[in-house]
């Protein structure tokens, strides 16, 4: 985040659709969302801009993302991952992040 608090520019070239995984803690309470800025997204919910379920449960640890072409493959796949159980997405996250690091640096970047 840059030094003005403000939001942070997305460094992230490619331009697409996000499903993102945030947790509170290894092991913890989780949060599914789909987004089109995802260094945005997450500011927000660090910042706690939005009232509801993740600055409810504090929940703003990003510990895995995927980006999809068009909002109907994120959407689509945010409604898989809704489905799956807690170890099919703790399986998914550490594949992928299996040190749980929180993610949201190396998007801004």
């Amino acid at each position: 985040m840059p030094a003005s608090g403000g939001h942070p520019e997305n460094h992230m070239n490619e331009k697409g659709f996000y499903v993102y995984i945030l947790a509170k803690a290894q092991n913890s309470t989780f949060y599914v969302g789909m987004t089109s800025d995802l260094a945005k997204r997450i500011w927000e919910h660090k910042n706690e801009v939005a009232d509801g379920f993740t600055k409810k449960y504090s929940i703003k640890m990003l510990v895995y993302y995927e980006q999809h072409e068009t909002a109907e493959a994120a959407i689509t796949r945010k409604k898989q991952f809704k489905k799956w159980n807690r170890t099919w997405k703790m399986r998914l996250i550490e594949e992928q992040n299996p040190h749980w690091k929180d993610l949201y640096a190396d998007i801004c970047r």
